[in-house]
């Protein structure tokens, strides 16, 4: 029995010392890293939901073509360590339980390696729980929304956010409106979910100290439906609403507009950085706009010496044709930018993993168009954290004033004060591709 055990030790032994010495000799490739879902020796797969139809597509539809703008422009430059982008875009309709169903089909079926710029609130919280994100270890990265909740890092581990929160969005509205219109009546039109919860906690005494004489909250996708808007407007009018802040998305904002023109109702608008780009939009608002106050951390398109704006505008006009350069084109485009370093920081051969670790130890230094800094790090999802204000031209674009200086301001999600920015933007990568 003793002699049958050792033969088979004997024999086991030999075998594995074969295996080793099989494996010394093998070339390099066949003991490569197992390849990631997403990425190939030749292509990276990445991508994007949000609402391309509908009433709620406004503005943010032009995202994807944007970032796919930037991407080819990488791919014609060499890609990233050889391999080519590609952006699959799915369009579902501002609805969460469509974005669960496109999340599912990119992951499931598209193969990518991480989703990328998604769109809104309530849809990226239902993604994150259905699809289970985090448990996955699968990247939800530059979420399009300021929500507040996405900074939780035990809920929320592999989702980060390229908007300022909008808590602190909120936070410095209010500081400009005591500011320039002390003694006026303030009213306010937010989104009835996350998204205004957020800025109501901003407006709060114990954040922003901001009192409204009139306050409506609008369902989410109501605002297209037609008489809806008009009787915001009635409430408002009747209110004696000398300035009007809308806190909601594109088409809320478009909608609103339109119906007070109708009503010839003119108070001074102050509009949401995330529903404010409605003349390019709908180039028929822009008399409706002029002289309005929005924000922005991002230079206006219009400003003429602007490194980042020419550079994205030049690439926007060569792989993105016939598409109009406005502030989402702009935030697309910066958007894919970013993603191209978070790719190179990944390493030769980027996983989910190693991209989320790139972000969380060196996101904060990406190169990018913002006038204020990105906030990424271990204990941080949120990107930027400021903006600076501006008013309508009558082009309708935004801009700080006529020689184009910036102010911009920074704050946090807490009771901390806004305050004025000391952040220098790093310059522009030659060419607009990074190291």
């Amino acid at each position: 029995m003793i002699r049958t055990t050792r033969r088979k030790f004997l024999v086991t032994s030999a075998v594995m010392a074969a295996t080793a010495l099989s494996l010394s000799v093998m070339p390099a490739q066949a003991l490569a890293p197992r390849s990631e879902v997403g990425v190939t020796a030749t292509a990276i797969k990445l991508g994007i939901t949000l609402p391309m139809k509908g009433s709620a597509s406004y503005g943010y539809n032009q995202l994807p073509g944007a970032m796919k703008a930037y991407f080819d422009y990488v791919n014609a430059n060499g890609g990233v360590n050889g391999r080519k982008i590609s952006l699959v875009v799915k369009d579902d309709a501002y609805l969460p339980k469509q974005a669960i169903q496109n999340t599912q089909d990119l992951i499931g079926k598209d193969k990518v390696l991480a989703v990328v710029g998604a769109l809104g609130t309530a849809n990226n919280k239902a993604v994150a729980s259905a699809v289970n994100l985090g448990r996955r270890g699968i990247p939800s990265l530059f979420i399009n929304t300021g929500f507040s909740g996405f900074n939780d890092r035990k809920a929320y581990p592999t989702s980060s956010t390229i908007l300022p929160s909008y808590i602190m969005e909120a936070k410095l509205m209010s500081k400009y409106l005591k500011e320039t219109y002390a003694g006026k009546k303030v009213c306010l039109l937010y989104q009835d979910d996350d998204f205004g919860d957020d800025a109501l906690v901003g407006f709060d005494k114990s954040h922003g100290n901001m009192d409204f004489a009139v306050k409506i909250a609008y369902p989410s996708l109501s605002q297209g439906v037609a008489g809806v808007p008009d009787s915001w407007i009635t409430k408002f009018k009747a209110g004696g609403c000398e300035v009007q802040v809308v806190f909601g998305v594109a088409s809320a904002t478009l909608y609103t507009v339109m119906a007070a023109a109708k009503a010839q109702y003119a108070p001074k608008w102050v509009l949401g950085s995330v529903g404010a780009d409605i003349g390019s939009i709908n180039p028929a608002t822009v008399p409706y706009i002029i002289g309005a106050t929005s924000m922005s951390f991002m230079p206006s398109v219009a400003d003429p010496k602007d490194e980042y704006v020419a550079q994205f505008k030049e690439i926007n006009a060569k792989y993105n044709p016939g598409a109009k350069f406005n502030t989402w084109a702009l935030i697309g485009m910066n958007t894919a930018f970013v993603t191209v370093q978070a790719l190179k920081a990944a390493g030769a051969n980027p996983t989910r993993a190693s991209l989320l670790a790139a972000i969380d130890n060196g996101g904060a230094k990406f190169a990018n168009a913002a006038l204020v800094p990105l906030n990424y790090s271990k204990t941080s999802n949120v990107g930027f954290n400021g903006y600076w204000f501006g008013t309508f031209n009558k082009t309708g674009d935004l801009v700080p004033n006529d020689t184009f200086t910036y102010t911009p301001y920074t704050t946090d999600s807490g009771t901390g004060d806004v305050v004025k920015s000391t952040y220098v933007r790093p310059a522009m990568p030659a060419k607009g591709l990074p190291n």
